[in-house]
């Protein structure tokens, strides 16, 4: 039985009380939430952690992709790269490795993360058939479906599937004048395939194949968006919300056969169309969860693309974004190292707790007050405490660049302080 078939028959189970205690709710709007299809709690029956929900009502997640390349493969980076994504405060990561030895690096993934641990298992099929000299094209039905199932085997919570690239998606995208095509790695190469064999994409074809091995370890399905803007101007085109719409049916089907979904969004949009992409995914996938990458509302943001990713994720999820994928300083040009990650997860923590105090979030704007008493009363300890990147700030307050400081201020003002002037003001004390 699966957690949606255990809610829908009113079964509050312990990892709907583990998530409900997490997030300050009642465990039964937990489990009607999951029943709803509009919660997920990615966690596969194979492995142990603490379990974590994403979705409506709850506190914005964020995620982290990690992962070899072909021209980087370096495991114990890797492994590094997880600890301070985990450390920085990310709710889940993403094993996107292409690299040799990609088993044993999503193995050591799976049993070296504390948070829920997601894949494409496009990739790896992929990427074999490039090592051996073959034609992505060649890939088969069978190999596609039986890289999902070893990977669900091997404990993935979810996985990003790209089932809304069809024959006639593609047709549509042929006709948008798009600048950009396509930008999305697993969607590309579905393309190809597609183009090449002159048939279906399995993923969307034999669709009730990819539930029965979702079913069976309980994994949550990410429906991959291979069509999402690779720019701005290419921003909610008609392949877009084509596929849109294509993933909300097979999310019903989905959630219907008892199987957790997320649906995956752009991409780069314009700021003023962030909000509506949101309400447009909940409007046609029924409320499921909603898993954002930035969005990034400007182009040429690159080098400091984590930024722009942070003003797009805040205002996606102020609108009801549920998962943030976080966007590195690298982004668009290199493999991420340790310090882009930890970049990465702090923007997009910022983001997603902006978007909670919009939401109303039980918990965010409490946050928020005990770092302004804090201030009010100079106690720095406390403000590292509420701060997102207690570390940083710590280090930015106690640098020796002012030597003799008042510890009751800061070196910008001083004896300058506006709250100590302000308190001999309404006092009457004069100024030492």
């Amino acid at each position: 039985m699966t957690r949606i078939e255990s809610a829908r028959q009113g079964r509050i189970t312990d990892e709907m009380r583990d998530v409900a205690r997490a997030e300050n709710l009642a465990a039964d709007d937990i489990r009607r939430l999951l029943a709803e299809g509009k919660l997920v709690i990615p966690k596969n029956r194979k492995r142990g952690f603490a379990p974590t929900g994403i979705g409506e009502g709850l506190k914005t997640k964020v995620n982290a992709n990690i992962g070899t390349s072909q021209s980087r493969c370096d495991m114990a980076q890797e492994l590094r790269k997880l600890d301070t994504a985990v450390q920085a405060g990310a709710d889940a990561v993403m094993d996107l490795s292409t690299g040799p030895g990609r088993s044993d690096m999503l193995h050591a993934v799976l049993k070296h993360s504390p948070v829920m641990v997601g894949t494409v298992p496009l990739y790896n099929a992929a990427a074999g058939y490039l090592e051996a000299g073959r034609d992505c094209a060649e890939i088969t039905s069978d190999d596609i479906f039986r890289a999902i199932e070893d990977q669900a085997a091997s404990g993935v919570d979810f996985v990003t599937v790209h089932c809304g690239i069809t024959r006639h998606s593609l047709s549509v995208l042929e006709g948008c004048g798009r600048l950009m095509g396509m930008v999305s790695r697993g969607g590309s190469l579905t393309a190809e395939w597609i183009r090449k064999n002159e048939r279906e994409n399995p993923l969307y074809e034999e669709f009730d194949r990819l539930i029965e091995i979702a079913r069976a370890y309980d994994m949550t399905l990410s429906l991959g968006d291979g069509l999402r803007p690779g720019t701005i101007f290419d921003a909610e085109d008609r392949a877009q919300v084509t596929e849109l719409i294509i993933l909300g049916e097979l999310t019903l089907r989905a959630v219907s056969a008892g199987v957790q979904v997320m649906v995956e969004g752009p991409g780069h949009v314009p700021l003023s169309m962030i909000a509506n992409d949101i309400r447009q995914q909940k409007r046609f996938c029924d409320g499921a969860p909603y898993y954002v990458l930035g969005p990034l509302p400007t182009d040429i943001a690159a080098g400091h693309d984590h930024i722009a990713g942070a003003v797009g994720g805040a205002i996606a999820a102020a609108a009801g974004a549920d998962f943030l994928c976080y966007v590195t300083p690298a982004e668009h040009l290199s493999l991420p190292g340790i310090d882009d990650v930890r970049e990465g997860v702090i923007a997009s923590k910022i983001a997603a707790h902006i978007g909670d105090l919009e939401k109303n979030i039980a918990g965010a704007r409490t946050r928020d007050r005990l770092m302004t008493e804090a201030r009010g009363r100079f106690d720095w300890e406390a403000m590292f405490g509420q701060a997102i990147d207690p570390e940083k700030a710590r280090r930015l307050h106690d640098r020796a660049d002012h030597p003799g400081a008042d510890p009751d201020a800061c070196s910008m003002c001083g004896d300058l302080c506006a709250l100590k002037t302000w308190e001999r003001a309404v006092s009457g004390k004069q100024s030492p």
